[in-house]
């Protein structure tokens, strides 16, 4: 179907979506005060927002006289930033694929903040290794799929070569919508692009200093695929602090601990760190969970400890 796009203000305007009766329609891009809406007709328009009205990506909507009314969300994913604010990235996603690559790599812990993420918000975690294709790819490749190959499905691609992204093509697919997560120059817009060239996505180049990344995307955008899905671009951010996870659900929902939570530890409240009768710690112990991803899981219990203090504190 072809999309044709307006603007508000339009002589038709008493003909367009939003100026007559109730207009049903999906949050396809957000421009800070302005958001673009998919209407069911299969017109698009921008509409005016006020700039912290909460209105994301995702978002089913019903405009009336320019108004949106926003509808019950399905699910939702917020992340807090450095400055302790909550922010909803997304709204009614099924899949959250965080894409990781060898260059720039991931912060510690950045893979570990964003499945915690995606498993509360009650997403399916999924985790694509791009530009596979680099020289030093291959012990980067390893190592992750040593930690996550039992626990997330994992795709192994790059947007240069193609390679890989069949499969992730296929899945995407599958009728569900999507979340790309990473930190800047990983490569999602190239990825995007290779899944669906008629986007024809910016793509930056790697600061040679440090190996940081350029940020592209400035937009939150929502794309229909080729096969079937959607596909969420965003601009890249390097933290995923955690919004409403306790310390008791963390380990719940932390990778790796799944056996662990299989069964019982002699306390209810166990915060797994030095309780008697502890699952995790005799995992641990026995070298069913790894030393080096315990240390990961108590660093993230200090970093949840850290920000509730800073946000009672700040309250």
């Amino acid at each position: 179907m072809k999309i044709k796009k307006k603007c508000v203000g339009e002589q038709d305007k008493k003909e367009s979506p939003g100026s007559g009766p109730n207009q049903r329609g999906m949050i396809v891009a957000h421009h800070g005060i302005a958001v673009d809406i998919l209407f069911e007709s299969g017109e698009r328009r921008m509409v005016k927002v006020k700039r912290r009205a909460g209105h994301v990506v995702g978002d089913n909507v019903i405009v009336k006289n320019h108004r949106l009314t926003r509808l019950p969300r399905r699910t939702k994913l917020c992340r807090r930033d450095s400055r302790g604010s909550v922010r909803i990235v997304g709204a009614n996603l099924d899949v959250l694929g965080i894409v990781v690559s060898p260059m720039p790599m991931p912060t510690p812990g950045y893979i570990d903040h964003a499945v915690v993420a995606a498993r509360e918000a009650e997403l399916r975690p999924v985790l694509v290794i791009n530009k596979c294709d680099l020289e030093d790819a291959q012990p980067f490749v390893a190592d992750l799929t040593a930690v996550y190959g039992k626990i997330l499905d994992i795709f192994v691609v790059s947007a240069n070569t193609g390679e890989g992204l069949d499969a992730l093509t296929l899945y995407l697919g599958q009728g569900v919508r999507s979340f790309f997560v990473g930190i800047t120059g990983v490569g999602k817009s190239s990825l995007l692009n290779a899944i669906c060239p008629s986007l024809d996505l910016r793509v930056g180049e790697l600061f040679t200093a440090g190996n940081r990344g350029c940020n592209t995307t400035t937009v939150s955008t929502l794309h229909s695929l080729p096969g079937g899905g959607e596909l969420v671009d965003t601009p890249g951010f390097n933290e995923f602090g955690f919004v409403d996870i306790s310390t008791d659900d963390l380990a719940g929902f932390f990778p790796g601990f799944e056996a662990a939570m299989e069964d019982h530890c002699h306390f209810r409240d166990c915060c797994h760190r030095t309780e008697p009768g502890c699952a995790v710690s005799k995992l641990v112990e026995s070298g069913g969970i790894s030393r080096e991803r315990y240390a990961t899981y108590l660093e993230l219990f200090d970093q949840i400890l850290a920000g509730d203090a800073r946000f009672k504190i700040r309250r």
